[in-house]
């Protein structure tokens, strides 16, 4: 009874979640049509580059600390330091990495003014520090309190932009002030949902903190790069920045399709940070293949049945480009949402070096695939390289993950047990809907 409890309570926060999932595509989608159609495929290239960098930025300024933050959690007298580290060292790190990235900007030669990139760096600290502290409220199961921060920073960022454009002033400086406002947002309604934070950290759990953190930080750095950063760049290089703002729309809409599967992962992690080793194996082997379940059929439905003719619909004809890099994405999208959960349970068994060459391999063999597609099929090939190496990176983390826990191949694969339990609370649901009183 206990379990079947948990199992319905469970189920309702990955519906709540999922429904401010669509609130806020909903809401990037508006977002994203107004500013491909207004600024066209060059202009949405150059907001492309300048939101990827400074994305990638507050990764590597955030120190991976939640990696740190899983891995001491159990014990309970640690929690209110491990928020303050997280706050004040994200700030602290962030600053220095945005700076190091405006220094870099005129050397990469990446399109658009210096001061463009320096008010995106902008918000890289208070970026860097969300992560921190939304790992914090996702590891104290705080996920609707997440639910309506995601809900209110999508507000943010789409509301200015349907006035500049009703009032026919979206450019890319207004763009990227909407989102920067929106990356920083995060950060003071996570201080304020944790309050009260500290202003003095512990310095002997910082040491332990980024001793354990640096060791995971290339990995995850890395395994950014490829899911985000990579291809953009390079296709910018190779190619034009138009090609760019066609294949960012093509990552824009299959990126949502991992909001199941994203949400699963979410959901499932205070257990996986809780539970004994033994338990936690099984229970990141039964959200492993509810999320290939779900995102097989999500992925599969929208790039094969809604995408082409959705993105001209949407975007325009001078879009139509994105359909093919989209589809080609496909099938590397279902591979990557078996890694989070994988990752997940993997840090729990201490071993961040093998992590860290699989993140290390999968990025060169991106960069490599990136130099002999993006040439030959532009952003096709840079979609093709994605997808090859999200594969590449499933097939490494499982095969460690099976090595590591004992479980066999079979018990990761979807059945129609797993198909039941996840209708199961939806028909139940239905059936109360519609009982005769």
């Amino acid at each position: 009874m206990r379990q079947t409890t948990a199992m319905t309570s469970a189920a309702g926060v990955v519906f709540r979640t999922l429904v401010t999932r669509a609130i806020r595509l909903g809401m990037s989608m508006v977002t994203g049509m107004l500013i491909a159609r207004i600024l066209q495929p060059e202009g949405r290239g150059v907001y492309a580059v300048i939101t990827t960098v400074a994305s990638a930025t507050i990764i590597v300024g955030h120190l991976s600390l939640e990696k740190s933050q899983l891995a001491l959690w159990s014990d309970r007298s640690r929690h209110r330091s491990l928020t303050t580290n997280g706050a004040i060292l994200g700030l602290v790190a962030g600053a220095v990495a945005a700076l190091g990235a405006i220094l870099l900007v005129p050397m990469a030669g990446w399109p658009g003014d210096l001061w463009l990139w320096a008010l995106a760096l902008s918000a890289v600290p208070f970026g860097a520090a969300a992560i921190n502290l939304n790992n914090i409220l996702m590891l104290q199961s705080r996920m609707d309190l997440l639910n309506r921060k995601t809900v209110c920073c999508a507000f943010v960022q789409c509301l200015p932009i349907l006035a500049l454009a009703a009032l026919g002033h979206v450019t890319i400086m207004n763009v990227v002030i909407c989102w920067a406002a929106a990356v920083s947002l995060p950060f003071f309604l996570a201080a304020r949902a944790l309050r009260p934070i500290s202003l003095r950290w512990d310095s002997d759990l910082v040491r332990r903190q980024l001793g354990l953190s640096s060791r995971y930080h290339v990995g995850w750095v890395a395994m950014y790069l490829i899911v985000n950063t990579v291809d953009v760049v390079l296709l910018n290089a190779m190619d034009s920045a138009a090609t760019v703002g066609i294949y960012a729309v093509a990552v824009t809409l299959i990126t949502l399709t991992r909001i199941p599967g994203e949400t699963i992962s979410q959901v499932v992690l205070p257990e996986q940070a809780a539970s004994d080793v033994d338990d936690a194996k099984h229970l990141t082997a039964r959200a492993l293949r509810l999320n290939l379940l779900v995102s097989s059929v999500v992925v599969a439905g929208f790039a094969g049945g809604v995408s082409p003719w959705l993105v001209p619909l949407v975007y325009g004809q001078s879009f139509v480009g994105s359909v093919a890099p989209l589809i080609a994405l496909a099938p590397g999208t279902i591979a990557l949402m078996m890694v989070r959960p994988l990752e997940q349970h993997l840090v729990r068994l201490d071993r961040p070096m093998t992590m860290t060459m699989v993140s290390i391999t999968a990025l060169i063999a991106n960069i490599l695939l990136n130099l002999a597609m993006i040439p030959l099929w532009g952003a096709v090939g840079a979609a093709l390289a994605s997808t090859v190496t999200y594969i590449l990176m499933a097939v490494l983390q499982a095969s460690r993950f099976i090595r590591s826990t004992g479980l066999t191949v079979r018990e990761l694969i979807p059945g129609a047990a797993d198909l039941r339990s996840l209708l199961r609370p939806f028909i139940a649901k239905f059936r109360r809907s519609v009982a005769i009183p």
